[in-house]
């Protein structure tokens, strides 16, 4: 049985399917509302398991809820999977299969327990992540790892790429695992350092700190890349910040204070650093250059909430 829900969670259903895995039942969140219309849209793991013809459950709560679990009790399943459900699993359930559960978790753990551990390895400055196998415990991402692999972080590279490599990489070190644990040649072994820990991403984090150093917001561009974007104020209107370097030093000026050197434009940040623009959205307009912003600005100007 398969509990996964996000777009990061469809290679490892798509690979055990590949391989051969018996998966008789995907387990995913409910269809949530999305557009203008609030109409429910099923999520992407949902959406895999109808197109390869799999059973699936969409439960509000799993916690007590005993109808699920003696549906999963009958199908006398070796192994659970979990990679991104997006809720804990309760300790009735893990104690359900023969083998207990398989999670894929993005991080080289125990760094970057939690929800969000590509965008913590990006704003870390991290050169290196990975994925990791393991089997769940009831503590968070506390349990013993059964594989680790490990990448490089590509400089430029943002949290829906990494996220995308990670994901096929997660993908096949789990089927790795599954036929290790079939053929009793894999072992699970506990964690090793000090963890660290990682929260869920709130859309208020991507608001620009204009007191913050242009490499930490440069990291967290990439980071919050593509959601929930990075984001200013011109005034009262929101700006959001598509592409955007660290530039050279600049003379101390007021956070946000901009200006155009060479037909680019620059935004004073922490540390007499700035922060070259390269482009950006004002809302309900299409993308432009910064070279463009700037020729319509009237200096001087800043980023920020307050009067453009």
């Amino acid at each position: 049985m398969f509990f996964g829900t996000p777009e990061f969670a469809v290679p490892s259903l798509e690979e055990m399917v590949a391989a051969g895995i018996e998966v008789p039942l995907v387990v995913t969140q409910p269809d949530r509302p999305v557009g203008r219309h609030s109409t429910p849209v099923p999520s992407p793991v949902a959406k895999a398991a109808v197109e390869r013809g799999i059973r699936s459950e969409k439960p509000e709560r799993l916690k007590g809820n005993g109808t699920l679990f003696d549906e999963i009790r009958k199908l006398s399943a070796d192994v659970g999977v979990i990679v991104a459900y997006g809720k804990i699993l309760p300790k009735e359930l893990l104690e359900i299969p023969r083998l207990g559960f398989v999670n894929v978790h993005a991080s080289l753990l125990p760094k970057f327990r939690g929800a969000s551990p590509v965008a913590a390895a990006i704003l870390a400055g991290e050169n290196e992540t990975g994925v990791a196998t393991m089997r769940v415990a009831e503590d968070l991402d506390a349990g013993p790892l059964y594989l680790v692999r490990r990448t490089a972080i590509h400089p430029g590279e943002d949290a829906g790429s990494l996220s995308k490599r990670l994901a096929e990489m997660g993908a096949n070190l789990l089927v790795e695992t599954l036929r290790g644990l079939e053929a009793g040649s894999v072992r699970a072994v506990p964690q090793s350092g000090e963890p660290s820990f990682c929260r869920t991403i709130r859309r208020e984090d991507g608001e620009i700190d204009w007191t913050l150093g242009a490499e930490d917001l440069s990291r967290k561009l990439r980071a919050y890349t593509p959601w929930p974007g990075l984001y200013t104020f011109f005034g009262r209107e929101r700006i959001k910040i598509l592409d955007a370097v660290p530039g050279p030093s600049s003379r101390a000026g007021e956070p946000g204070a901009l200006r155009s050197e060479d037909g680019k434009l620059y935004a004073s940040a922490g540390g007499s650093s700035s922060l070259e623009v390269r482009s950006l959205q004002r809302a309900g307009r299409n993308p432009v250059s910064g070279a463009e912003f700037a020729r319509s600005l009237k200096l001087p100007a800043r980023f920020g909430p307050g009067p453009a």
